[in-house]
């Protein structure tokens, strides 16, 4: 790889793992099973890595890659379009815009959750990440922690208010500083 290839993959690689996580929620907001949408997160990597030169130098990577997600999520939903589960072109086009407009709100939600999430002591931060992991059972994680599995919903329910409280409370000192 040349000098120049290099850091041209830098720039991406960069630029594409800062806002991978935005652009994994926003393709999941527009496909209905977490399976899919890795599969759709795939072809966008690959897409935009691909037309990485066509983005002018200082643009909005994560704009752009918004973009590229909706086209890919549209092409996605042609190969799938008798499917009768899959959502209409006109509604994913509409969500897609609507997502992109909120974006902005989701990222400090979601930099406010991580803030909130280090003030969580380990052990239970540990437990909360468990319960949320996508092949987790409620089960084996309440057994793991030593609860019945009512005592750890509500448990997992309290959390949940805590953390919610807590977010909040970061974004309102957000906007008033």
């Amino acid at each position: 790889m040349s000098p120049s290839e290099n850091e041209r993959h830098h720039r991406f690689l960069r630029s594409f793992t800062a806002h991978e996580p935005a652009i994994r929620a926003h393709v999941r907001r527009l496909v209905p099973a977490r399976a899919d949408a890795d599969d759709v997160m795939q072809e966008i990597s690959v897409v935009l890595w691909e037309k990485f030169d066509s983005l002018c130098e200082g643009a909005d990577f994560k704009a752009w890659a918004f973009g590229v997600a909706r086209f890919e999520v549209l092409a996605w939903l042609r190969d799938r379009g008798r499917d009768r589960l899959v959502l209409d072109e006109e509604v994913i086009t509409k969500i897609a815009e609507e997502t992109t407009a909120i974006e902005p709100l989701l990222e400090r939600q979601r930099e406010a959750l991580e803030r909130c999430m280090q003030k969580v002591p380990e052990e239970q931060r540990g437990l909360l990440m468990q319960a949320y992991q996508p092949d987790s059972s409620i089960q084996t994680v309440a057994q793991g922690s030593g609860r019945t599995v009512p005592g750890f919903y509500q448990w997992l329910h309290r959390m949940r208010k805590l953390l919610l409280v807590c977010i909040r409370r970061a974004m309102t000192q957000e906007v008033a500083s």
